[in-house]
């Protein structure tokens, strides 16, 4: 099995949150030429994932599917918001397309299901041989139908905790998740950027974080912060880092210093190693 990567293009990096479906394309074919030029010289492989910006969360927040689907008009909402955000989703694609990359397109929508706003059932067969095909994955923020509420709002930060969870499962390493926002990491109170969250810094860091810019359903760098934090606790780092700067994703999966955010993974004990010493004890 391939060591992986995974990497979130975010939807305030891609598009213009304050006006919706108004995407940065300019910054989408140059992200895509970065990540093209540098998986062809890694031996590990990728998987992307990005949000849906004022496509999705606009077309989400305007429907309120938020809770349970009571009216016609939610009910309408899902089709809206699962169509916005494939759009921007289809713009992804295709600059990846263009830089020469092989992307496979999976969609949230027709490969999991939610329960209660959690992820319910995962179809990852079409992940995995994608990457056994060294194609590049990528998924995105989108709709999902859920037993309990009707539909709710899959974030790319619970989808890839999701993810790297089963894949840890079927013995894949994954080494590393990169986010690209618009900031250069997380900031502090003082408005710098937090160089690395540990357990001693991470009560002040949780209160340092401001409300998302424009619209955002999900929770924006809250969230960030929250699910960095959970995958740090199964030893996965995580670096934030500014997608507006050029180069910085490629210097990144080079393993070259590229500033921004580390939340550090704890570095798990290999379990044969700890079964070997109790067998010797006794």
């Amino acid at each position: 099995m391939p060591d992986v990567i995974l990497i979130k293009l975010g939807g305030s990096l891609l598009t213009d949150k304050e006006k919706p479906q108004t995407a940065h394309e300019d910054i989408i074919q140059r992200l895509a030429k970065e990540i093209t030029q540098a998986k062809k010289a890694m031996p590990e492989a990728l998987i992307l994932g990005h949000g849906s910006g004022s496509f999705g969360h606009e077309a989400a927040r305007r429907y309120k599917l938020e809770g349970r689907l009571t009216t016609a008009r939610q009910r309408r909402g899902v089709s809206v918001t699962q169509a916005r955000a494939a759009q921007l989703h289809r713009k992804v694609v295709d600059a990846l397309l263009e830089a020469g990359a092989s992307p496979f397109s999976l969609a949230p929508s027709s490969s999991f299901t939610a329960a209660g706003g959690r992820m319910a059932i995962a179809a990852l067969e079409p992940l995995q041989r994608a990457l056994e095909l060294d194609l590049l994955p990528v998924y995105y923020g989108d709709v999902l139908l859920d037993r309990r509420l009707g539909a709710s709002i899959l974030s790319t930060e619970a989808l890839f905790k999701e993810l790297i969870v089963r894949l840890q499962r079927r013995a894949f390493r994954v080494r590393k998740v990169i986010w690209l926002g618009e900031t250069d990491g997380i900031y502090d109170r003082q408005g710098q950027t937090v160089e690395e969250v540990s357990s001693r810094n991470l009560a002040e860091v949780r209160r340092s974080i401001r409300p998302p810019r424009g619209t955002d359903v999900t929770g924006g760098m809250e969230l960030r912060l929250e699910s960095t934090w959970e995958l740090a606790r199964k030893g996965v780092d995580s670096w934030i880092l500014d997608g507006r700067k050029p180069g910085l994703l490629k210097r990144c999966l080079a393993g070259k210093p590229v500033g921004g955010t580390l939340v550090r993974g704890r570095r798990v004990r290999p379990r044969l190693k700890q079964r070997a010493r109790n067998v010797r004890a006794h």
